[in-house]
């Protein structure tokens, strides 16, 4: 069959452009164009953001990123066979909608199928938003891991789409019926590399921004590992990877380090796995590997890590040496209480001792934490502020700091209102009645940790504010004033749709 894979917009929250409008590349749907041309299917990529990402527009309470609806369905071809649209971030769920309603008013006998990205704690449950993309024009919707299931539906379609035999597909939902996913993919080395040759990268290489800190001329994402073993209640991936986790190979991962860093001449890799340090023996056998083929690049764990799974020194000197210069831990809150009511186990004594190690092997270090737990009162605040303080004093290169917002899929779904539509499930959720609370925490904790910083380590506040300068991005904090600022720049020229 020929498919039409559409990558959506960005939307950014104009009074927030920090800690929303966080630009990732959709290796998701990378690995669903490559899988489907294996099987001989033909295909085309429309990227609505990634094909003019510095174009914007005011839509909805929102700016929105790259191409208007409009015309990325007028760049579908009149002789497509199915359309897979792509839910990458929930907080994009509104371009999505009105892509689909395009989609459905030029192509109304053409299937469009929603994708679900099951490997981003960013994303969401589809099944949880079924029916605003049956209403949009969406004929079904695609979850659980696409690779395999999107195959299949090709293939039924082709034979004419008997309901009967799309019944059989399990992740596959419509209007009439829904059949759960049964089981995820297990040799993930078997999977070709993803298809980027089908996406515009000049134009994300070019933008000097990324989720994670960007500091060479061109970077590409990387999944070495898929889903995440902890039970955490304000995360999706407990719904979407029911705590199952799988990684490739040693071999592998760095069979495609070497082919994109000679292919595309890409020097920098950003793991965006969910949880990439579960095995340490698989994570000491990647470094070995990359040694042993002395292979001239450097890779950062950009979307976190669990640090108990780092297992000591001697496993961050490795990565150290293998070109692993920035890792991004998950504490979440300081408070034991909260911890315990979130089901997030976190050892203080040991991510103590590996963040004092990766700050003398060079490797920047990113503590996350959550903020507006159900429940959370000043105490628990007042013990993440000191926690905040401790991992600063030994070394913490920046903290990241986050309101907590009731994903789909979540076990905290459902249990905050206030908002009006999806895509104001962001990290600023500013519907929240306790916001500007929290707001005001967050923005006081930013300030003292830049204090305590400097206080601790002069030379590395410096070195950020350098950093910043010469946009020589060495973490995030140092891009995402930047990255807010060319929201900003680019706001002057936005016009209404």
């Amino acid at each position: 069959m020929k498919a039409a894979l559409i990558n959506p917009n960005l939307l950014v929250q104009p009074k927030d452009p920090l800690t929303t409008g966080i630009v990732y590349m959709p290796i998701g749907l990378a690995y669903v164009a490559t899988a489907l041309r294996a099987k001989g299917e033909e295909v085309t990529v429309i990227d609505a953001f990634g094909a003019r990402p510095k174009e914007v527009r005011r839509e909805d309470r929102f700016y929105s990123f790259g191409l208007d609806p409009e015309e990325t369905a007028s760049r579908v071809a009149p002789d497509t066979q199915v359309i897979f649209l792509y839910a990458n971030q929930l907080t994009n769920h509104l371009a999505v909608l009105k892509i689909l309603r395009h989609l459905k008013e030029r192509f109304p006998n053409i299937p469009k199928v929603v994708l679900e990205n099951t490997q981003a704690v960013t994303a969401y449950a589809l099944r949880f938003a079924a029916p605003e993309f049956y209403s949009a024009g969406a004929d079904f919707i695609l979850t659980g891991e696409a690779e395999v299931r999107a195959v299949r539906l090709c293939q039924v379609l082709a034979r004419g789409g008997a309901e009967q035999e799309l019944r059989q597909i399990d992740g596959l939902g419509s209007p009439d019926f829904y059949t759960p996913p049964a089981g995820f993919l297990s040799d993930l080395d078997a999977l070709p590399f993803p298809a980027w040759e089908l996406f515009p990268l000049e134009n994300y290489w070019a933008l000097k921004h990324a989720h994670g800190p960007f500091e060479s001329r061109r970077y590409l994402p990387i999944l070495t590992s898929r889903g995440c073993p902890y039970p955490c209640k304000f995360c999706v991936v407990p719904e979407t990877n029911q705590r199952k986790w799988r990684s490739r190979s040693a071999q592998s991962v760095a069979d495609e380090l070497e082919f994109f860093s000679r292919q595309r001449s890409v020097s920098e890799f950003h793991v965006e796995d969910l949880n990439p340090t579960i095995s340490d023996e698989r994570t000491r056998a990647l470094c070995q590997e990359i040694i042993r083929r002395r292979l001239r690049l450097c890779w950062k764990i950009v979307a976190g890590t669990k640090v108990e799974s780092i297992r000591n020194e001697e496993t961050v000197a490795l990565m150290a040496r293998a070109g692993c210069r920035y890792i991004s831990i998950s504490p979440e809150t300081g408070s034991p209480r909260l911890l315990k009511q979130m089901e997030k186990p976190f050892d203080l004594a040991h991510a103590v001792r590996i963040i004092k190690e990766m700050n003398r092997r060079g490797i920047r270090s990113q503590a996350c934490f959550v903020l507006g737990f159900p429940g959370e009162n000043g105490e628990d605040r007042s013990m993440t502020r000191r926690l905040v303080r401790d991992l600063t004093r030994v070394g913490l290169d920046e903290v990241a700091l986050f309101v907590i917002t009731p994903v789909p899929g979540s076990s905290l779904y459902g249990t905050l209102q206030g908002y009006q539509n999806l895509s104001e499930l962001n990290f600023s959720p500013s519907w929240r009645s306790d916001y500007r609370l929290l707001s005001r925490f967050r923005l006081n904790l930013y300030a003292r940790f830049l204090l305590w910083k400097f206080f601790y380590h002069p030379l590395k506040f410096f070195r950020q504010v350098v950093n910043f300068l010469l946009k020589r991005f060495e973490t995030k904090m140092e891009m995402a004033p930047y990255r807010g600022l060319s929201v900003q720049w680019a706001s002057l020229k936005c016009r209404p749709l």
